[in-house]
Parts: structure tokens; sequence; C-alpha cells
């Protein structure tokens, strides 16, 4: 091994600028064969205003991912990083947090994302400066949420996945992002760089030059047994799964707690080590904590069509067990735009919000109020509406009436689908706009829940091409009184008393008869989809 780390220090010295003089510490010895991390704890001098640290697996066979805690918390994670992490009081390189450098024990913490050598190793190459060589930092300020850029109740298109140079494997600044984001017609786009919130001080610094583009902070919760966006989370999450009893839950605990959003991101993307852990194999958190799911990742044209299928059914199943979640689709876009793989806005999300606001669009999604254009933003447009109006994502009456309004669809088909099964055969659309009505018996002792979808021929076979959430469909609660209390109306105790029915009747497994349907649409069969 010291023959194996000396090649590997020279190589370090090679490519970083602490080739002279030497590195204060090194860091040096055999992978663990147990668990998926561990730490390696240094100690930080007094004085000490920047910190370099180089990094490697001793073998080009294994992958090893690095981050960084001081004994105030996080202050980064590079990842698979091949570059240096410099962490400085007025600067840091990407996927680093700036500030203070307490003296005291610091920690590297190493994840084994990818370990098939015989003998895997790891080297740490530290130096400590008392004088600075990265600039001041002039694209950072403090982490606040933007005032609305919009104040219009509407839909508003965005993508929910897209990485900036603060992730280790993708290099755009947040500018490139906003000019093609913008240049598709895209509202927001969710910054989700793995791991980090290194990001959300350039958001700061960055919202003000773009007043038309909301730039919602984000993390990707990236473990090696799946993925998932935390929409609007701005504190680090720790991500390591069973590494000091911390557990899947938790994390997502963490993420509610600090008023974040969790969608599974990609959940059927199965790439093997050309994708680590992107495919989901965690159990699904509690009731309540998990909050959308991407049921398309990449436009369906690039690579969707491959995956779109089993996470819509995953999308459905969890559904099944009483989860609210609103379908999403994002890009994972790294490159803004400029790569091979899918652009940013392919997909495109819709959601309707109350105003161009993290806030807004956090209640956009609560409430299920999205809408997923499979390929992008050119694709057909369904908003779908119920009679009476819905509260929240769900309608509690005897009897509802679901309109869709199909815009931008013509030669497409439509048809409701209830449950993961469609309503009736699919049926072309011939107008634009053109509405379509559903009527629907909720059924006792259940909810029933129904969602709109525009489907298009590809080789023959009826595909997706505009999703919407689900509107959930409960029998009408049991009636309120109306009368005075203590001198005060009831309305109040009325409301409160339909939303505690609303929460416990969508709480219970579903079970009953179907519900009575009705179309109100008399338009000639298509073909039938291939697809449920």
């Amino acid at each position: 091994m010291a023959r194996t780390f000396t090649l590997l220090v020279l190589a370090l010295a090679a490519r970083t600028s602490w080739a002279q003089p030497a590195p204060d510490l090194v860091l040096e010895g055999a992978v663990p064969a147990s668990g998926e991390f561990f730490e390696l704890p240094f100690e930080v001098p007094a004085g000490t205003v920047e910190i370099q640290i180089a990094h490697a697996a001793t073998d080009a066979d294994d992958i090893l991912d690095f981050g960084v805690l001081s004994p105030e918390g996080f202050r980064g994670y590079g990842g698979g990083n091949t570059e240096d992490a410099v962490i400085g009081v007025e600067a840091s390189s990407r996927s680093y947090l700036p500030g203070p450098i307490a003296p005291g024990t610091w920690t590297l913490y190493v994840g084994k994302a990818k370990v098939r050598s015989a003998a895997p190793g790891y080297a740490a190459a530290i130096t400590f400066r008392t004088t600075a060589t990265l600039p001041p930092a002039t694209d950072r300020a403090p982490y606040a949420e933007a005032a609305p850029l919009s104040s219009e109740a509407r839909f508003y298109a965005g993508d929910f996945h897209v990485h900036s140079e603060d992730s280790g494997d993708a290099r755009p600044p947040l500018a490139e992002i906003a000019a093609f984001a913008r240049g598709r017609g895209l509202d927001f786009v969710v910054i989700t760089d793995h791991n980090t919130v290194a990001q959300d001080e350039r958001i700061a610094a960055a919202q003000p030059a773009h007043p038309e583009l909301l730039f919602v902070p984000g993390i990707e919760l990236t473990t090696y047994a799946g993925h998932a966006t935390a929409f609007g989370a701005t504190a680090w999450v720790d991500h390591r799964v069973g590494f000091g009893g911390q557990t899947l839950q938790a994390a997502v605990d963490d993420i509610v707690a600090q008023g974040g959003l969790l969608s599974i991101n990609h959940p059927a993307l199965d790439l093997g080590d050309a994708c680590i852990g992107c495919a989901w194999a965690h159990e699904a958190p509690a009731l309540g904590t998990l909050h959308g799911v991407e049921i398309e990742t990449g436009g369906w044209r690039q690579a969707g069509r491959l995956f779109a299928w089993d996470a819509i059914a995953l999308w459905e199943q969890l559904l099944d067990q009483g989860h609210h979640l609103a379908a999403l689709g994002g890009s994972d876009d790294h490159q803004a735009g400029q790569g091979n793989s899918s652009p940013i806005a392919d997909p495109t999300t819709l959601v309707f919000a109350s105003g161009l606001s993290v806030s807004a669009l956090r209640q956009g999604i609560l409430d299920s109020r999205t809408v997923v254009k499979m390929q992008g933003p050119d694709d057909p447009m369904i908003a779908l509406d119920t009679t009476p109006a819905r509260v929240g994502d769900t309608v509690a009456a005897a009897e509802v009436t679901l309109t869709a309004t199909v815009s931008g669809g013509v030669g497409s088909q439509f048809r409701f689908v209830q449950s993961g099964l469609g309503v009736a055969p699919p049926v072309e659309v011939t107008d634009d706009p053109q509405t379509f009505t559903l009527l629907v018996t909720p059924s006792e002792g259940g909810a029933e829940r129904v969602r709109a979808e525009v489907q298009v021929d590809d080789a023959g076979e009826l595909v997706p091409r505009t999703i919407t959430s689900y509107v959930w469909l409960l029998p009408a609660p049991p009636a309120a009184c109306a009368c005075a209390v203590s001198g005060r109306s009831a309305l109040p105790l009325a409301s409160a008393a339909l939303l505690l029915w609303l929460a416990l009747a969508a709480a219970r497994a579903r079970c009953g008869a179907r519900a009575a349907h009705q179309w109100r649409r008399g338009t000639a069969p298509a073909p039938r989809s291939r697809r449920p």
C-alpha cells in the first residue's frame, strides 16, 4: 500500500496547486469492508483561512464520494468531484460553503459509490493556509425566499429536476440555466444539486437578475438505493442512510421539518454503475411525508419512454396505499441544455399556483394541481376542474362533475383514468379547446381518484403525452351544525369538521362498489391503448 499511495500522492500533486510545498496532512488507508460510509477526522489549526483537500480512490476501478463536516456542521459535498475541495472564509470551490473556519476536529466523510477492486483504498492530502488563494466570492448572498415574481393565479411552467455547477457531475452556472429555461418558456426551475446546499447562496445572488424565472432551491437527496428531490429545502440533510443509525425516514422528516416537499426521482432508472443508486429501492416514506413522484424523467423521445411505464406504475401503487402524490416531471439536465441528454423543459410540469413564488408552488404541489407534459412545452394542455370545487386535492360530495379542457390537442386521444384504469376507451380530440366531462358518484366507505390524460399514437400504440395529477373524491360528509356558538358563527367549526372528515376518509383503504360513471361526450370510441 505504501508504494501505491506514494504514486497516488505524486499524481495528486501533479494536478493541484499544492505541488509546492507539500500538503500538511496525508490520510490514507484501506476502504472498510463493511458499511457504505466511513469518516476520516482531522484537526484544523487556529488561524486557518483556507483548507484544500485533494482526494481519490487508490484504484481506478473504484469510485468514492467525499463530503466535509466542520465542528459546526455541513461544509460541502462534492461527491465524485475529481478536482480538489477548497473551503475558505470568503470563497469556496463548487459544492462547498464559504464561511468562518473554526479550529478543531473536522471530518472528511467518504461514501463507497462503487468498490470493485481487490484491495480498495483511499488517499487524501490536506493543506491548511493562513492566506487565501481564492478571490472573495461575488456570486453569493445569504439565501432568503424571493418575493413573488407574479401575483397572478394560473398554471406556471417549470422543470423539477435541474443540476447546476454545484453538482459534482454538472457544469452550468445559473445564468446559463436561466437563459435556456426562459428560451423554452419556463417560469421556474428547481435546482436539485446532489446532497449539498452550496447552490442556495448563488440562487440568492442570481435571482434579482432574472425577474421572469424563479430559481427554486432544492436538494437531490442522493442515496445508493434511490434519489429524491427535496423541493424548497435549504438546509443540508444527512443522506448517509445506514451510517450512524441514520434512516431514510429520518432524512425525510428533516426535509419536511424545514418546509420541504419530497418526490421520488426516476424510480425505474436502473442503469447499474452508469447511474449509481438511481432506481428506487427504498421502502416508501410514511404517509404524509412523501408528496410526489417523478413520473417522467427526460423527454419521452430521448429516453422517457424506456422508464415512464414503470414510474407511473409505482406512482399508482403508492396512491393505492393511501399516499396523495402529485405527478411531477424533470429533465435531470446537467448541461443547461447543451449536452446530449434531455434538455431543460423536457418534460415540462405545470403547477397551478396563486403566484410565482416558492410558497405558492409548494401549495400547488400539496393540492396536486400539477400537469406533466411528457415531452415538453409544446405538448397538449389539460385543465382539470370539478363541481363542486375541490378543497386541496379532494372533493366531498354526493355527486361530482369533472371537467377536462384540452388545449392544443387536435388529433390526439383523450381519456379519464380512475385509480389507474381507463374509465372508457379514449376518444379523439377534434376541437381546440375541447371539453370533456365525467359524472362520478363517490362510493361509500372509501376514496375514489380520477385524473385526465391525453395520448398520441407512437408506432401503433397509444402512449401518454399529457397527464394530470389525481383529484380525490369522497361521499358527502355528515351535515354540520350552522347555529351560533358563544355569539360567533359556527361556520369555522363546520369547515373544520369537513376537513377532518376529508382527512379521515382519505386515510381509509378504498373499498366498496365502483362509482357510477356517466360520459357526457358522444364521440365514437378510438382504439384502446395497450396499457391500462
